[in-house]
């Protein structure tokens, strides 16, 4: 798994690219493209890697990632079992602002939208309570054509702009710059973390996957990642453990730390409460509330 920069096919006769994927999975590379990407999970869940940060995502969720901005949808490991008769359903809306839109984001009357823009690089998940105004919005928009198309585009961004204290995907302000060689090495490290994080690895384990030795293995994922290895393996653990004790069908808190590679209950609850600010126990509850 490598960061891949992609182009999204653009019709010449098109300014938004809406898509419609039915799948068996979701695409299952780190990847980049110059288009902002707004995303309406219709039907999967696994994790959202945004740059370098991880996000648990479920049906009916809308995620706007930035231009530029790595990310991989990583359906959860059912998706990818023999026989598995699982699919993933999305809604996708593609645009590039630097593109044909270039000129329209200029003018004096869109300069709120302009700033939104700007400043939503990092990405964000739409807030639970306009799901249902956002998604109706895409389709609408999926079902137009023309300049009626447009002026929906458009209206969804009036809407999406309005909507305060969006919660960024990534920590990072602007997208890190890759190259070949190190994206390769960046992607082969996620992969391989986000595939044995229920086993024990060390940090030798994940050096060898870079071809470095251990200290420079150390300096270099703190530089592009800017979490130590430690906190990102944590960081992967506590994010399936999340998903594991809100799917409700777990036998024990403790049988979900040691599935998730955790060889003792005390550690998990302190490295539970550093991640997520809450015991195990609340944030379930906590999570199941707010469902209700």
């Amino acid at each position: 798994m490598k960061v891949l920069q992609f182009t999204i096919p653009v019709p010449h006769d098109k300014t938004v690219i809406v898509q419609k994927d039915v799948l068996p999975h979701f695409y299952p590379h780190l990847h980049r493209h110059e288009e902002i990407q707004l995303t309406w999970i219709q039907q999967g869940e696994g994790t959202l890697v945004a740059e370098n940060n991880m996000h648990t995502f479920r049906s009916n969720e809308i995620y706007w990632l930035g231009a530029n901005l790595p990310h991989i949808f990583k359906s959860d490991p059912s998706y990818f079992a023999p026989k598995s008769r699982k699919k993933v359903q999305t809604l996708n809306i593609f645009f590039n602002a630097k593109g044909n839109l270039d000129s329209f984001f200029e003018l004096p009357e869109v300069k709120s939208v302009k700033n939104f823009l700007s400043n939503q690089q990092p990405g964000f998940k739409v807030p639970p309570q306009h799901v249902t105004e956002i998604s109706n919005k895409m389709l609408v928009i999926q079902n137009s054509t023309g300049v009626d198309q447009l002026i929906h585009f458009i209206e969804l961004l009036k809407t999406l702009s309005s909507f305060q204290e969006l919660l960024p995907l990534s920590s990072c302000t602007q997208p890190a710059t890759y190259s070949e060689h190190e994206g390769i090495r960046i992607g082969a490290i996620y992969n391989f973390i986000m595939q044995q994080y229920d086993k024990p690895i060390t940090l030798e384990d994940a050096a060898k996957q870079a071809h470095m030795t251990p200290q420079a293995f150390c300096r270099y994922f703190k530089k592009h990642t800017m979490h130590t290895f430690v906190s990102f393996l944590n960081e992967v653990r506590i994010n399936e453990a999340c998903k594991k004790l809100t799917d409700g069908h777990y036998d024990s808190i403790a049988t979900v730390a040691y599935n998730c590679g955790f060889n003792s209950i005390t550690n998990f609850n302190r490295v539970f409460k550093s991640v997520t600010r809450k015991s195990p126990s609340d944030y379930v509850e906590s999570y199941f509330q707010h469902v209700e």
